[in-house]
């Protein structure tokens, strides 16, 4: 019986060891999955471990198991950079040379000079900083004057925080539209995010209203050619602002971890067949940039339960990839994505076995295994589907 829908779930930001060009991104010694387990004793994760999560690197908490469920093994990033853009695109079969520009000191002064001229308003800021820190620092200034605050990180993202009872948020998108179609060129960054917050000075809150303006992808993705080729392509959460829009077929909007899980739910009741492709976004945003172990790992843990209702819904039409865009180790000094293999794991119910995939390449393996379950010529990235289904059971 053939696979007619393949469910790919990212959690983001969930590394498994430093690469080995680490150190000059420096990332040597990040290990966002085992850092985490050792520092807060051991992760309880029984459905990942029994996909084989465990055999991939040592988790403490997690052994391995002698036939796991799933097919497993981990993914280098071929394409220079370790944000969430630059991951994602590599998911769906396109590889950058360079990376995307950061900025380190801050923007340049005749870039904010033109984008404070755009909107009308001036601006706050611009520097490298926690979204959190920077609106406790400069919020209260900006309730004052109504200017906006203009941050970056170590990702190429052009961040504008606002309180939304100075600048509404339909407001906000508005004027990170005009930053999206200012930062072009040289300064083409991966990401316009739209920020907005609330509370007083010393209480302010950022709210779930946070909007992502990507860069449409520079290449084709394996999300064109599957739209091209008439089937379903249902992003999740935050996948439809990382391509722009661009090979999406549908649309399930999501916030958080919990909102996502559901989303994965309605797409399996809507779409039998087809891509769902969903992102988790809460170890990232909530606990890897915030240096938050235990936080990191209760979300973890409660992904793994959530995980057992999707895996009981699966028929042998259904293949489930479950990997991460990169790393983003809580355990380390730093607040910043870093620069890690990512795990995969590759279900296919009735298939059993030791089935190893290895160290791959790219992440580009998954668009092509995703392409060659659909019948679709593709020539970017090493597929795993037939080492996924060796030993597949008699249908």
């Amino acid at each position: 019986m053939p696979i007619n829908r393949v469910i790919v779930i990212v959690l983001d930001s969930v590394g498994i060891g430093w690469l080995p060009d680490a150190a000059a991104y420096g990332d040597e010694g990040s290990n966002t999955l085992c850092n985490i387990a050792r520092q807060v004793g051991q992760l309880r994760l029984p459905t990942l471990g029994a996909l084989g999560l465990g055999n991939i690197a040592h988790i403490e908490g997690v052994p391995p198991t002698e036939e796991p469920l799933a097919a497993w093994g981990k993914m280098a990033e071929k394409s220079a950079g370790k944000d969430t853009t630059t991951g994602h695109w590599e998911l769906a079969g396109l590889i950058l040379d360079k990376p995307f520009p950061v900025y380190p000191q801050g923007f340049p002064r005749e870039v904010i000079a033109e984008f404070s001229r755009r909107i009308g308003r001036p601006v706050l800021g611009n520097k490298p900083a926690s979204g959190t820190a920077i609106i406790e620092e400069l919020g209260a200034e900006h309730m004052h004057t109504g200017a906006v605050i203009v941050y970056t990180s170590a990702d190429s993202v052009f961040q504008v925080a606002a309180h939304e009872d100075v600048i509404p948020v339909e407001e906000l998108y508005r004027i990170c539209e005009v930053a999206r179609k200012l930062l072009r060129g040289e300064h083409a960054v991966g990401r316009v995010i739209a920020r907005p917050f609330t509370g007083q000075p010393g209480s302010f809150r950022r709210t779930e209203r946070r909007h992502d303006f990507a860069l449409p992808p520079v290449g084709p993705t394996v999300l064109d050619a599957l739209k091209d080729a008439g089937q379903h392509v249902v992003a999740i959460g935050k996948v439809k602002d990382i391509f722009a829009g661009r090979g999406i077929t549908a649309h399930i909007a999501a916030k958080n971890n919990a909102d996502s899980i559901a989303g994965i739910h309605r797409a399996l009741d809507g779409f039998p067949t087809g891509l769902i492709f969903a992102n988790l976004v809460d170890f990232d945003m909530l606990y890897g940039h915030r240096n938050d172990a235990c936080g990191y790992a209760g979300a973890l843990e409660a992904f793994d339960g959530a995980l057992l209702q999707i895996l009981a819904r699966l028929t042998v039409q259904d293949l489930l990839i479950i990997t991460a865009d990169h790393g983003c180790d809580p355990t380390t000094n730093s607040t910043d994505h870093s620069r890690e293999y990512v795990p995969v794991l590759a279900y296919h119910p009735g298939t059993r076995g030791n089935r190893r995939l290895g160290t791959r390449e790219s992440f580009a393996d998954v668009a092509a295994t995703m392409a060659e379950v659909f019948g679709i010529p593709w020539g970017i990235g090493q597929s795993f589907l037939q080492e996924t289904l060796a030993g597949r059971d008699a249908q």
